[in-house]
């Protein structure tokens, strides 16, 4: 059923199921915090698992920490982590990666490490920088943002079956 919802009514429900999350303010901007920090490393793929363990290693809130992981995902991926291998390298005065010629190991292993090093070291920066945004962001917010009412979304209109026949 929620597969044929649009992205807005379900942009919609993701806010809010963040604003029903239980707890101080503080909490759940520091979960959220957690999960951009999470979010923003190049962990794909376990990031959800990532940040829920840190979360429960560090007492956060954990519903907070999963919907911060989604700043990453298949549609922004690709461009944050393009930015944060462009600043790693911007910062670490490296030269942009070249794809090698040949496919032996030692061409494959220098490749990693040209890519990942600067990726790594510009996505602890972005992390970092994202992290603490968004912790002020939510705690300023929230409070606000738990005094909303948000309207119910508008039901389209479908007939019956049952008094077609």
């Amino acid at each position: 059923m929620w597969r044929h919802w649009s992205i807005s009514r379900q942009a919609k429900l993701l806010l809010i199921r963040f604003v029903r999350l239980r707890g101080q303010p503080d909490e759940i901007a520091r979960g959220f915090a957690l999960g951009i920090f999470i979010g923003m490393t190049p962990t794909l793929g376990v990031q959800m698992l990532l940040a829920l363990l840190l979360a429960l290693l560090l007492c956060q809130n954990k519903l907070a920490a999963a919907l911060g992981v989604w700043i990453s995902n298949p549609l922004t991926a690709p461009f944050l982590y393009l930015a944060q291998y462009e600043t790693g390298r911007f910062l670490l005065d490296m030269p942009r990666v070249q794809f090698p010629r040949c496919l032996t190991l030692e061409c494959l292993q220098q490749l990693g490490a040209d890519l990942l090093l600067p990726l790594c070291f510009g996505s602890l920066i972005h992390a970092i920088l994202a992290a603490a945004i968004s912790y002020a962001l939510v705690l300023r917010l929230l409070p606000v943002l738990k005094t909303w009412r948000v309207p119910r979304w508008p039901r389209p209109f479908r007939k019956h079956r049952s008094h077609d026949r």
